[in-house]
């Protein structure tokens, strides 16, 4: 496995970003590349805080993975890290050549915040024009400030990611209350209106998850809008649960010759 540490130009008028490359030594030519978002509430964590991961992503799937330590909240609230996220896709496709990644081939994804990131950033490179990925990777993803209003989920059997801490989290994120009408869809994804035109998806979420409710809405919404959707829906897995992370690699590595992982097929499991 070669990895490298690079830093990247930043968005316009904003401190540049660290990313680390992770690409097999027996790659050759122009590689699919996986963009990865790491979780972590949009408050904690770094590019560094799922290498097992991305090792695996990297060597499992014969791809390339640059995970990406974008500005955190309180201290940068939204949209800096989506802003940030986006620019590493940007340099991606502006360097592909000498990277050596196929620049048609490049994927979005990540778990928790970071899976709310990689659809935030769909958005923001559908809306811009600029850049066009193949693919979104989202493994339990963060995606709709208006949870933590919600009285009717039953939230008793929850674990690791409760209320409280989604609560906190979108505030310091959001640098307001969650639920405000004037919330942009670039943090908080699920408040889109329109999701017509976006890359397909994987979604992979729990029944005991906090976020189960707002993928699952999302999932569906994506398929109305016409996009192909792959959603797992994982008896029994809470938030963090290592299960949906080994299904996305399996997803993905099931359609590594078309594109990334394949989307011909829209579908919806339970297992």
């Amino acid at each position: 496995m070669i990895i490298s540490d690079l830093t990247v130009p930043g968005p316009e008028g904003a401190p540049a970003v660290d990313v680390r490359m992770y690409r097999p030594a027996s790659a050759t030519g122009e590689i699919p590349v996986l963009v990865w978002m790491h979780g972590g509430g949009m408050i904690l964590g770094n590019h560094l805080s799922e290498e097992d991961s991305n090792v695996a992503f990297a060597r499992e799937l014969g791809i390339a993975v640059v995970s990406v330590k974008y500005r955190l909240a309180p201290q940068s609230p939204a949209p800096a890290a989506v802003e940030d996220c986006y620019a590493v896709v940007e340099w991606l496709v502006a360097n592909a050549p000498d990277l050596a990644v196929d620049p048609q081939r490049i994927a979005l994804g990540g778990a928790s915040a970071g899976g709310g990131l990689a659809a935030a950033t769909a958005l923001l490179a559908h809306d811009r024009g600029r850049i066009h990925p193949a693919f979104q990777l989202l493994v339990y993803p963060m995606l709709d400030d208006r949870t933590v209003l919600r009285t009717d989920l039953d939230t008793t059997h929850a674990r690791f990611w409760r209320p409280k801490s989604n609560r906190y989290a979108w505030s310091a994120y959001l640098g307001e209350e969650p639920g405000a009408v004037a919330v942009s869809d670039y943090a908080a994804p699920a408040r889109r209106t329109d999701l017509s035109g976006l890359p397909p998806a994987w979604i992979g979420v729990g029944t005991l998850d906090l976020f189960h409710a707002e993928d699952v809405d999302y999932a569906e919404r994506l398929r109305q809008a016409g996009t192909s959707v792959d959603l797992v829906v994982v008896e029994g897995a809470f938030h963090g649960s290592t299960c949906c992370s080994r299904r996305s690699r399996c997803h993905a590595a099931s359609g590594r010759r078309s594109a990334m992982p394949s989307h011909t097929r829209s579908s919806k499991r339970s297992r």
